[in-house]
C-alpha cells in the first residue's frame, strides 16, 4: 500500500557527491551574481552583459532569424526578453520562461531632500508589500540614475563598498516606545518616516540660515555627481538593504540575501536558457518589472511590448501574417518562474502542512495562486500540469505541489494570469523562500539548483 501513497523526502538525503559539488558550485555563482546587482537596472544590464558573452545578439542586428539563433531585446532598462529560435514553427507554439527583476524596497520621493530639526533625510515612498518595522535600524544603500535635463545620466551606487558611507532609518529606543508599542504592527512604523538619513553637519560658509545640514549635502552632491536639487525630480533612485547575499547554516545549506524574489528565478531562467541550443521549439526567457505593484506601465507585463518583441521575432522569421500572434500564444506553454512562500515551522498555523512548499524538497509548483476563492488566479488546467510532471519525473527534477497559505489566511499574485489571458498554458514554478519581502530573505541551495535544473528540461521539451 505504501507505493501508492505520495513520498515527501528532502532532497539532501542520500544526495550523491556529484549532485552536492554542482548545488554548492552554482549558489556561489548565484550569490556573486546577487552582490552585483540589487535592482531591476542592474539585473538587466548584467544579465544583457553575460547573455551577449553566450552569445545573443540584439534584435536589431539581425535582418533576418534562423533556427538556433540567440537573439534578445531591452526595453527601457527594466525590461529584457531572450530567446533561442528553434526549428519547428513558431506557429505551433513557444516555450516561456517569465520571472521579474523587481523586489520591494523604498524609493526616493520626487523631491526627497529635507532637513528635520539638524539632520538631512531622504523622503522615501515604500515600493510593493512591505512589513516597514523591518526597514529600520538596518544599513541601507542607494542605487538607481539620475537622468539631468540635457539628457545625462547618472549611474549612482552608494552604501555597498566597505569604503563607503551607509545609510539608515532610525527607530525609537524600547524606553521610549511604550506608545509604539501600543499599536498594530502595521501602524507602528508610520510610511511617511521611512525618511533615510543622510547628514548632519551643516554647511560652514553659512553661519546662520535654515537648512544648513541640507545645503551641505546638496554642495556633497554637486560636488560628486554634478548635480542640483532640480535633478531629482528626473532620477530614479532606490533603497535597498546594504546586506551581502551570504551562505546561511553551519551546514552551509541555505542561503540569505536581498531580493530574492524574485532574482532566484531571474538567474536560474537565465542560466537555463543560456544552456539551449537548437531547440525544436523556440524557448523564450522575458524578466519583467512592476510585478510587485500590480505589473502596470510600460515596464510591467500588463503592457504589450511583449508582444512586440513576439511579433518582431515573427517578422524576422518572415512568417508573420495578420492573427498568427494570438494563434502562437495559444499553441505556448508557459512557466511563471515566481517564488513561493516556505513553510516556516515558527508560524506553522499560517500554513496548510500538507499543501506547502517545504524548504529543501525541490522547487515548487503552485496551480494556482490568488486570494481567499482563487481570485485573480489563472489556475493552471489538469491536462497541463499532467504535462509538467512528466517532464519533470522522466528527468528526475525534485519538485513539490504546493499552495501560497491556508485558505482565508492570505493569498498573493504571479504575472500567470497575465499570459494564461493571451491563450498560454500557465503555471507558477519556483523557489520556496523563507522572510519573504523581508530585507533578508532565505532559500535552499539544493532548491535553487532545482530551479535551474526543471527551467533547463522546460525548454528543452
Amino acid at each position: 500500500m505504501s507505493e501508492l501513497e505520495r513520498k515527501r523526502k528532502s532532497g539532501w538525503e542520500k544526495i550523491t557527491e556529484d549532485l552536492e559539488k554542482n548545488v554548492f558550485q552554482f549558489a556561489d555563482e548565484y550569490m556573486n551574481y546577487l552582490n552585483q546587482a540589487k535592482t531591476e537596472r542592474e539585473i538587466v544590464a548584467l544579465s544583457e552583459k553575460i547573455a551577449r558573452e553566450s552569445g545573443f545578439k540584439s534584435l536589431d542586428e539581425y535582418t533576418e532569424l534562423h533556427p538556433g539563433d540567440k537573439v534578445y531585446f531591452v526595453n527601457r532598462g527594466k525590461n529584457l526578453y531572450l530567446a533561442v529560435m528553434g526549428t519547428k514553427s513558431m506557429e505551433e507554439g513557444v516555450n516561456i520562461i517569465g520571472a521579474h527583476a523587481d523586489s520591494p524596497r523604498l524609493d526616493l520621493k520626487p523631491n526627497p531632500l529635507v532637513q528635520e530639526g539638524e539632520f538631512a533625510y531622504l523622503k522615501t515612498h515604500y515600493y510593493g508589500g512591505i512589513k516597514k518595522y523591518q526597514w529600520t535600524a538596518i544599513p541601507l544603500a542607494i542605487h538607481g540614475v539620475i537622468v539631468k535635463e540635457n539628457g545625462e545620466k547618472i549611474t549612482i551606487s552608494l552604501g555597498e563598498s566597505e569604503n563607503e558611507p551607509v545609510f539608515t532609518i532610525t527607530d525609537l529606543l524600547p524606553h521610549l516606545a511604550k506608545e509604539q508599542e501600543q499599536k498594530k504592527l502595521s501602524e507602528a512604523i508610520n510610511g511617511e518616516n521611512l525618511a533615510v538619513v543622510v547628514g548632519n553637519r551643516p554647511d560652514d560658509e553659512e553661519e546662520k540660515g535654515k537648512d544648513r545640514v541640507k545645503k551641505n549635502i546638496l554642495k556633497l552632491l554637486n560636488k560628486k555627481y554634478g548635480i542640483t536639487e532640480d535633478d531629482f525630480m528626473s532620477s530614479e533612485l532606490e533603497v535597498v538593504p546594504a546586506f551581502k547575499t551570504r551562505t546561511l547554516g553551519l551546514d552551509e545549506s541555505l542561503i540569505a540575501g536581498y531580493g530574492q524574489d524574485d532574482k532566484v528565478c531571474v538567474y536560474t531562467a537565465l542560466r537555463a536558457i543560456l544552456n539551449v541550443q537548437n531547440p525544436e521549439r523556440t524557448a523564450v526567457c522575458l524578466f519583467s518589472d512592476k510585478e510587485e505593484i500590480g505589473s502596470m506601465g510600460n515596464t510591467g507585463m500588463e503592457s504589450h511590448v511583449f508582444d512586440t518583441f513576439i511579433a518582431e521575432l515573427l517578422n524576422k522569421s518572415r512568417i508573420n501574417r495578420p492573427n498568427l500572434l494570438d494563434k502562437v500564444f495559444c499553441n505556448s506553454r508557459m512557466l511563471s518562474a515566481d517564488v513561493d512562500a516556505g513553510s516556516d515551522p515558527l508560524y506553522a498555523s499560517v500554513s496548510d502542512p500538507h499543501n506547502a512548499g517545504l524548504i529543501g524538497y525541490g522547487i515548487s509548483l503552485n496551480k494556482y495562486t490568488g486570494v481567499r476563492g482563487k481570485s485573480n488566479s489563472s489556475d493552471a488546467n489538469a491536462e497541463y500540469v499532467a504535462f509538467i510532471r512528466r517532464i519533470f519525473n522522466q528527468n528526475s527534477i525534485k519538485y513539490q505541489l504546493a499552495e501560497l497559505g491556508k485558505v482565508d489566511i492570505g493569498g498573493g499574485g504571479t504575472i500567470a494570469y497575465i499570459l494564461a489571458n493571451k491563450g498560454v498554458d500557465v503555471i507558477d514554478c519556483g523557489v520556496p523562500v523563507l522572510s519573504m519581502h523581508a530585507p533578508y530573505e532565505v532559500t535552499s541551495k539544493f532548491d535553487v539548483y532545482s530551479a535551474y535544473m526543471a527551467y533547463t528540461v522546460f525548454f528543452n521539451n
